[in-house]
């Protein structure tokens, strides 16, 4: 009698709760509007469903790798080791912020998202066949939150994932937060077996055992990796994964130098390019496989949020502590002649950290941006109220008297000035010297007339190049003056706006400048806070755009509005191109067409 009355309690208790929290069940969810995909949807639109599998592709990487675990705290992962896993739910690539299932089948959740219960689809399995368990999911959370990256534990403090059943996980936010909750929907799985007697911080030499499309089947540690598709993988047939990965074998080559792999693949040594030179793609993309085309070119126009590409200050450098200093150093960037002398103006200049987007500071303040900064006026450069910003312009002849005599009278406003051609500190004595540490590989034209023309102001820039390993410890410990950085897109103002700026997580190295600013932090927190209400995000992100830009952080170098590819021609691609990435996960191997080339590149 007692146990009945109980259960009869603990009933009504469940549905009280259900009903004050309002408890829906989702296969899809988007942080801003709807998912593009209904329930019933039997594969993206950007593929062909009835692609065929098998072919070999080799592809190139640069530089080197000495270890198999992507998330170790040490080393350089293997290139494409980032896919070794499946995750609970995974993104389309036509759409911003829209998660379908994978190994998650649904969720269950609050109108508020504080916490979620996700049923995993039992026929979700490793590789070794081993099923994926509520347990491993938790087990992967936890293992992020002990021995991951420190930002991961700033996000996710006090928050519990635990399995309720087999197959049923529930994960509880310390605060409620959509975007939060869904950043957790694309956690990989790990297999708890493995992992709980390897350090998640540590390097791997040998591959873990995985659960994605592909496995790695053949390595020599620095010198190439071979994945291989998984013939039996269990997901093939979802609707996030009919018509994708369609090839049986990917081969990555390392290559220590860009020039190198370029020479490479018009040898035939690799199968597809992505060209990232502007001068290589006006002036070598030529000869006898061109002509006859057997390598084709392809230039996709890209109006999608842009990565773009900086020259990060470490403002935490007291040379780089004024941001007049920083203006200064800025207007010595010529853009304009380098894009006509060395990238055949191949390139657009920056000038935004929402490249692309609406979200763009690209015209002045209205009444809700600045109902958010006036408060804070005190704290801001005043040029944020009154000017729109745009990066200095030179006439792009080379010789920019202009820009140079607006520096030269910023330097002076700092308490510098020019004696015997060097730019002294009036108080120290001692002369303007910073290094600008960059990578031994990649495009480095620009550098030579950039300290050209800091030379002119007096000021020394010494270069210092080191490898991709040394590249990415000094990024970590933030041991730089100067480096250049790729800032990735944001479609809109993104929760990741916090990690990349905010000061808390100040030792992320997405903060390549090592900001620390109050007014950054409460805007980036509403940023957060406001997750899925777009008329809020809308004037927030541009408010936080006008900040970043006008406090000169970083010096805008530029962005590409086009892809560019080259290939042998032997794959095929579907008619639509999904907006948001190459879409090279969808081509497949032609027969076909393989069979017109010469046989050793077939």
């Amino acid at each position: 009698m007692l146990a009945r009355a109980f259960a009869l309690l603990s009933l009504c208790l469940m549905t009280f709760q259900s009903q004050a929290e309002n408890i829906k069940e989702s296969y899809s969810f988007a942080v801003l509007g709807e998912p593009k995909y209904a329930i019933n949807f039997t594969h993206f639109d950007y593929v062909n469903p009835a692609a065929p599998k098998g072919g070999n592709i080799t592809l190139s990487a640069i530089g080197t790798f000495d270890n198999f675990n992507r998330y170790a705290l040490r080393g350089n992962a293997g290139v494409r080791t980032e896919t070794l896993y499946d995750t609970l739910f995974t993104t389309s690539d036509d759409e911003p912020g829209s998660y379908y299932p994978l190994i998650g089948e649904m969720a269950r959740y609050p109108d508020n998202f504080a916490w979620a219960e996700i049923e995993i689809n039992p026929r979700a399995r490793f590789h070794d066949g081993t099923p994926i368990k509520a347990s491993d999911v938790a087990f992967t959370f936890n293992k992020f939150m002990t021995e991951g990256v420190p930002q991961f534990r700033l996000i996710y403090k006090g928050a519990k994932v635990k399995a309720i059943a087999p197959l049923t996980v529930r994960i509880e936010l310390a605060e409620p937060s959509k975007e939060r909750m869904l950043g957790l929907f694309s956690l990989p799985v790990f297999p708890e077996q493995f992992w709980k007697d390897h350090k998640l911080s540590d390097p791997l030499s040998k591959p873990p055992p995985a659960s994605g499309p592909y496995k790695i089947t053949a390595w020599r540690m620095g010198q190439y990796i071979t994945y291989s598709r998984v013939r039996d993988y269990w997901a093939a047939n979802l609707p996030v994964n009919r018509g994708r990965w369609n090839f049986d074998s990917i081969r990555y080559d390392y290559y220590l130098d860009d020039n190198v792999a370029f020479e490479a693949f018009k040898a035939g040594a690799f199968d597809f390019r992505n060209e990232a030179s502007a001068k290589n793609w006006a002036t070598r993309y030529i000869g006898k496989n061109f002509a006859n085309h057997f390598i084709v070119k392809e230039e996709q126009p890209n109006e999608a949020a842009q990565d773009t590409r900086w020259l990060a200050f470490n403002v935490q450098r007291p040379i780089f502590a004024d941001r007049k200093v920083r203006e200064a150093v800025g207007l010595a960037f010529d853009f304009e002649w380098m894009n006509k002398a060395l990238f055949y103006n191949a390139y657009s200049r920056a000038n935004s950290y929402f490249q692309n987007t609406e979200y763009a500071a690209r015209d002045y303040p209205d009444a809700d941006e600045l109902t958010l900064l006036a408060p804070m006026k005190k704290d801001l450069p005043p040029e944020i109220f009154t000017t729109v910003y745009n990066p200095p312009k030179s006439s792009g002849n080379g010789f920019d008297r202009d820009n140079l005599l607006k520096a030269l009278a910023l330097f002076k406003e700092a308490g510098w000035e020019l004696k015997d051609q060097k730019l002294i500190n009036v108080k120290t004595g001692k002369p303007f010297t910073f290094e600008l540490l960059t990578a031994t590989t990649g495009n480095t034209q620009w550098i030579l007339p950039f300290q050209h023309n800091l030379q002119r102001l007096g000021v020394t820039m010494e270069i210092r190049q080191v490898d991709n390993s040394q590249l990415t410890n000094r990024l970590r410990t933030r041991d730089y003056d100067m480096m250049p950085t790729l800032y990735s897109a944001m479609p809109y103002p993104s929760a990741d706006v916090q990690i990349a700026w905010a000061s808390e997580y100040v030792d992320s190295t997405y903060n390549a400048p090592g900001v620390k600013n109050p007014v950054i932090d409460k805007l980036a927190s509403e940023i957060v806070a406001n997750q899925g209400n777009k008329q809020k995000l809308l004037p927030l992100g541009r408010a936080l755009d006008r900040v970043l830009t006008w406090n000169y952080y970083m010096i805008p170098m530029w962005y590409m509005a086009a892809d560019r590819f080259a290939w042998w021609s032997k794959f095929s691609k579907p008619a639509i191109h999904p907006l948001y990435t190459t879409g090279f996960d969808t081509w497949w191997y032609d027969v076909n067409k393989a069979a017109q080339l010469p046989e050793n590149r077939r």
